[in-house]
């Protein structure tokens, strides 16, 4: 059973919502209204969260959800009026794993719910390779032309972060949580030196390219 956090403070669409994911999906809904409520919240597999807050401006909140380390692989979704390409960018790269403008109808948002939740229960493989890279999960080896290189744990982290998404940017704030379970600003700094440090032991810099303002990508051979 998919364990849903709903923070909506609109009470009307918020019981129509619990109503329908409760009842016809049969999923686990809890509700809360403020976003200080949602911060505490047992951890849930899926967050329906709502930007216009009474008490903490929505991002905010979905910063802090991302900082705790039980809502660190949860599904987020943004479900708001605020439609505008900014907005949408601001969520999705604050750490939002989907952006849905209200109004939506109810088979959108469950299919939207089931996809994200589906995404974020994945079992990670026991190895990734990306060209001449290769990682071994379980033993935290990574091998570059089938010789063995040394990395630091946050390292490897960071390359895995990156491999398991190969060819694609991977946002900075994601990069931060993965490796530092945080995305505060302090630790931009820290993630800069560590790509660094990767790109020297991966004897290309070439391997890792810099997407100005956004993140870093993983290139594919």
């Amino acid at each position: 059973m998919i364990r849903v956090l709903l923070v909506e403070d609109d009470l009307r669409l918020a019981s129509a919502l619990r109503e329908v994911l409760t009842g016809r999906m049969q999923f686990a809904v809890k509700h809360v209204t403020t976003g200080r409520a949602a911060v505490s919240a047992e951890p849930a597999d899926v967050v329906l969260l709502d930007l216009g807050l009474p008490d903490m401006a929505g991002l905010d909140v979905l910063k802090q959800l991302r900082g705790r380390y039980e809502f660190a692989g949860a599904g987020i979704i943004v479900l708001t009026a605020r439609g505008q390409t900014k907005d949408r960018i601001a969520g999705l790269r604050t750490g939002a794993d989907d952006y849905v403008v209200k109004p939506v109808s109810v088979a959108e948002l469950t299919a939207r719910i089931e996809a994200v939740a589906r995404r974020a229960s994945q079992p990670p493989s026991s190895a990734v390779s990306v060209g001449a890279i290769g990682i071994d999960l379980a033993s935290r080896q990574v091998t570059l032309d089938n010789e063995l290189i040394e990395l630091t744990a946050k390292e490897f982290d960071l390359l895995v972060a990156l491999a398991q998404q190969p060819g694609r940017t991977v946002a900075r704030h994601h990069l931060m949580m993965q490796v530092w379970r945080s995305s505060w600003p302090s630790n931009e700094r820290a993630l800069e030196v560590h790509v660094s440090s990767l790109r020297a032991k991966l004897g290309d810099p070439g391997l890792i390219t810099t997407v100005r303002g956004i993140g870093y990508r993983l290139v594919r051979p």
